[in-house]
Parts: C-alpha cells; sequence; structure tokens
C-alpha cells in the first residue's frame, strides 16, 4: 500500500551517498548497489540502518526486504526520517547501537522518567560493553530497559529510540555476547583490542 517515490539520505559505507530519490517498494540491496554504487572493494554489506537514528537495522541477508512502510516495519525498522545508512563487515553493532542510542538519549525531553533516565542506563551499558566492562546480566538487562522505555514513553522518541538497540540485538546478538566476552569482532572497539 506504499505508493509512489521516496526521498532517501544515502550514507555510510557506500561508495555514492547523497540525497536520492527512489520507487517506494525498492529493497534496500538495489538501493545500496545502484544509486549507492555498492560497498568499497573488498568490504561486504553487512547491514542498512533504516528511518534516522530511532531507526533499526536490517542485516544483510534481509536485505532483500521492500523498503516501504509495512515491509521495514515487520523487520523492526522504519521509514522515519529517510535515512539509510550503510555498514560494512568493519562496523561493530554494539558501537552503532552506542551511536545512534546516543543521539536519541540528548534528544529525549526528559518528561518521561523510562525515557529521561532508561535511555541513559542502556546507553551505560553499551558504553561498559564497548571498553570491555559489560557485566554477566547486561544483555538482560538492556533487553528489560529496551521494552519498559518503549512501553511507557509518551512520545514518538521515547517509544522508537531503543529501536537501533533492539534491531541489532535480535539481528546481531553473536556480537553483544562476544563483547561480554571481552571480544569485538569487527575490531572497532579499542578498549577489546588485544595485541
Amino acid at each position: 500500500s506504499s505508493k509512489g517515490a521516496k526521498l532517501l539520505a544515502l550514507a555510510g559505507k557506500v561508495r555514492h551517498g547523497g540525497l536520492i530519490e527512489v520507487p517506494m517498494g525498492r529493497t534496500s540491496r538495489e538501493i545500496v548497489e545502484g544509486p549507492g554504487g555498492g560497498v568499497p572493494e573488498g568490504r561486504s554489506l553487512k547491514a542498512v540502518q533504516l528511518g534516522g537514528p530511532s531507526g533499526g537495522c536490517i542485516p544483510a541477508r534481509l536485505a532483500d526486504t521492500p523498503v516501504d512502510y509495512e515491509a521495514l516495519t515487520e523487520r523492526g525498522a522504519m521509514m522515519g526520517s529517510g535515512g539509510l545508512v550503510v555498514l560494512d563487515d568493519r562496523d561493530c553493532m554494539v558501537d552503532i547501537s552506542r551511536f545512534f542510542l546516543t543521539f536519541t538519549r540528548q534528544e529525549s525531553f526528559g518528561k518521561c522518567t523510562f525515557c529521561r533516565i532508561g535511555t541513559q542506563r542502556m546507553l551505560e551499558i553499551l558504553e561498559r560493553m564497548c571498553q570491555g566492562k559489560a557485566r554477566r546480566n547486561d544483555l538482560q538487562l538492556l533487553e528489560e530497559l529496551a521494552d519498559r522505555v518503549n512501553r511507557t514513553s509518551l512520545c514518538g522518541l521515547g517509544q522508537t529510540a531503543p529501536n537501533p538497540v533492539v534491531t541489532a540485538l535480535k539481528y546481531f546478538r553473536d556480537e553483544f555476547v562476544a563483547h561480554l566476552e571481552g571480544r569485538c569482532p569487527a575490531g572497532k572497539c579499542a578498549d577489546l583490542i588485544h595485541y
């Protein structure tokens, strides 16, 4: 039922970023490889983050999902502000989650306790994970906080702030577990690199 065209801000690990217009229903793979020119040579597509800072991450194995309102929502992402950030095999999904949550936490109006404090606690957990200081129950706590922030926030920002974390946990849980073990599979988190 999504008709017409959509303006997207294409960014990240792609050869040709910028503002593009595509017909609704194009897949993220078609967008990355078409107007985006693909990921840089020698790299592989890992995921796309759709919908702006409150959007969700869709893994490369689901890159044939149509970019329309209904299909993106089914995958945990959204059309949102029309952002499409391309991630490659060098990106750490824990670090990406931390990056987007930093923005939404700063943008919180502060009226709802779970949005104001819950997003801060979620961010602290992600920062611990990236620094190699994660605690055993951090994943469970992260999921519980994400659920409560989503369900108890009054505005759209609070309700969607956990999306990047929730989708990264859903599709890239192994990376979060690796961080609990003191490893960053992507080699991005400097505190987890050992020589």
